[in-house]
């Protein structure tokens, strides 16, 4: 079993669709996922939050989430605004671990990026992964933007992993135009060269409008699973 963290270099980068399509070339796979997001902030009009368009394309139905907030915000600000109690982070522990037993993969999406505070004490995705990975196998996957600042963000983000002891997190880029610009095409070439962030793949932009049998059909080809992620392995 093997629980992997989407985080990102910032918020708006493709988590979400990246989690979706982790799930559906997973499931392609034959394996059993899950996925779990602690921290929902900023929910559509009717209601719809990211663990509802993960399901909606992956097809994946263990869908779960720690807490729902409906403002925009960092999780703190949601729940004061909210004037309601974020999660301890042990909770979501507890959850994360509860799905490890029954799926051979769970997915965790992130809030924002690593650093975005999740609960009253000030503690992280980065502290979540830090207890699970305790007990299980654990991963980090970071999603980064394809335009001009995301090496430095992302290499930022890589940098904080590991401080902690995450020493290969590999890369998506979340939103890959149809038509890049030269300073895209630089950083993708440099991304997919990355010393030891192992580089899984580009989402092409407006992914999330396809229909979601396309979505899923095509999610194996957008992203190159690494071996840990194969259904054969313990």
């Amino acid at each position: 079993m093997t629980v992997t963290y989407v985080t990102g270099t910032d918020t708006d980068v493709g988590k979400t669709l990246t989690t979706a399509a982790l799930a559906a070339a997973l499931a392609a796979s034959g394996a059993t996922v899950a996925v779990y997001k602690p921290t929902q902030t900023g929910v559509a009009a009717d209601g719809h939050g990211d663990v509802d368009e993960i399901a909606r394309l992956s097809g994946v139905g263990a869908v779960h989430e720690g807490i729902r907030l409906g403002e925009p915000m960092a999780p703190r600000a949601a729940a004061q605004l909210a004037e309601r109690e974020l999660p301890d982070m042990q909770l979501h522990v507890d959850r994360i671990m509860e799905l490890a037993a029954s799926h051979q993969h769970v997915l965790v999406e992130g809030a924002g990026g690593l650093l975005v505070e999740l609960d009253g004490h000030g503690r992280t995705l980065r502290d979540v992964a830090a207890e699970t990975q305790r007990l299980v196998r654990t991963r980090f996957v970071v999603v980064c933007r394809s335009g001009l600042g995301t090496l430095n963000h992302t290499r930022l983000t890589l940098e904080a992993l590991r401080h902690k002891g995450h020493h290969t997190p590999a890369l998506v880029v979340g939103s890959w135009p149809a038509t890049p610009s030269t300073i895209e095409r630089s950083n993708l070439e440099a991304l997919q060269n990355q010393a030891g962030a192992p580089f899984l793949g580009s989402l092409p932009a407006k992914a999330s409008e396809l229909d979601p049998s396309a979505f899923r059909q095509m999610s194996p080809h957008w992203l190159n699973l690494p071996a840990w992620a194969r259904a054969d392995q313990p």
